[in-house]
């Protein structure tokens, strides 16, 4: 009995590509604060590309809090329901040629959503990742953390819950 060939790695990733983006085509929001995400194999890393309307004490200059707390949100958000299409996507559940916004899975709800501001976002790009904590039939736990120049001195962090969307 043979095995059938495995698909090229190419086609996988740009696969997996098209599957991230129209995620994220999916919350308008996403686009208005201009974030984007880059991925490496399950493991998305969030970015906030500076733009002036993001300021919110010009004399200093720092990132306003609301901007700060929605980059962290929206990461989380995208990261919880990235980890349930990577589970359908390698499952062969989920044909990801097949995402449109109408056959997109419904994202999480949020219940609740708490931030700690760390430091003072600079006038400049920031980073994020999000780790799901705990993720079952109807609830989940995500930890997400925001840096700028490194990884190690975080401007804030924030823990959410999030009430999963009910499995078709």
């Amino acid at each position: 009995m043979r095995r059938p060939k495995p698909e090229p790695v190419q086609v996988v990733k740009e696969r997996r590509d098209r599957a991230l983006a129209a995620l994220v085509r999916g919350v308008p929001y996403i686009q208005f604060l201009g974030v984007s995400f880059d991925r490496r194999g399950d493991e998305l890393t969030a970015v906030l590309p500076f733009d002036e309307k993001l300021i919110g004490n010009p004399l200093l200059p720092a990132l306003h809090g609301g901007a700060t707390a929605a980059f962290l949100e929206v990461t989380a958000l995208i990261e919880l329901a990235w980890s349930l299409l990577w589970e359908q996507m390698e499952s062969g559940a989920l044909d990801p040629a097949q995402l449109t916004p109408e056959t997109m899975p419904r994202l999480p709800k949020t219940i609740d959503f708490t931030v700690d501001y760390l430091r003072s976002g600079l006038p400049r790009d920031a980073y994020a990742r999000a780790r799901v904590n705990r993720s079952g039939r109807r609830y989940a736990s995500v930890h997400v953390e925001a840096w700028q120049d490194n990884r190690g001195r975080p401007i804030a962090q924030a823990t959410g819950h999030f009430l999963m969307p009910a499995r078709e």
